[in-house]
């Protein structure tokens, strides 16, 4: 279960936009990630390679404080809304809610719930 300190570091870390240094900081190796109803990608390394290339894809990433927060025992769900600025200047509101399992200061189970319309 994370402290409450713990979490607010994580929080803290995502919305200063460092999203691959979260993955590798708050993240178990074997980590899970999920989107929707889609397989889960497993690893803690695929998921920094995926969040890489996902940015990447990107010119800005401005993520807006967290919204809410709910936090109980090992299970935390964070309600983001990100600011995603693509390639020709286009920036598009995201925002979606995420449910973490964690196992002491370490996730090891994520999964984003969204609207997949929001991309358009």
């Amino acid at each position: 279960m994370p402290t409450k300190e713990r979490l607010a570091e994580f929080i803290a870390t995502v919305e200063r936009n460092e999203h691959v240094e979260a993955i590798e900081r708050f993240y178990a190796p074997h980590a899970s990630m999920q989107e929707n109803n889609a397989p889960p990608r497993v690893g803690r390394d695929v998921l920094v390679a995926h969040e890489a290339a996902a940015l990447a894809r990107l010119s800005k990433m401005d993520t807006q404080p967290a919204v809410m927060v709910l936090h109980d025992g090992d299970n935390v769900v964070i309600q983001w809304v990100f600011l995603m600025t693509n390639k020709t200047g286009e920036t598009l509101r995201f925002e979606e809610l995420t449910h973490q399992v964690w196992e002491g200061d370490r996730i090891v189970r994520e999964r984003f719930f969204y609207d997949s319309r929001q991309f358009g």
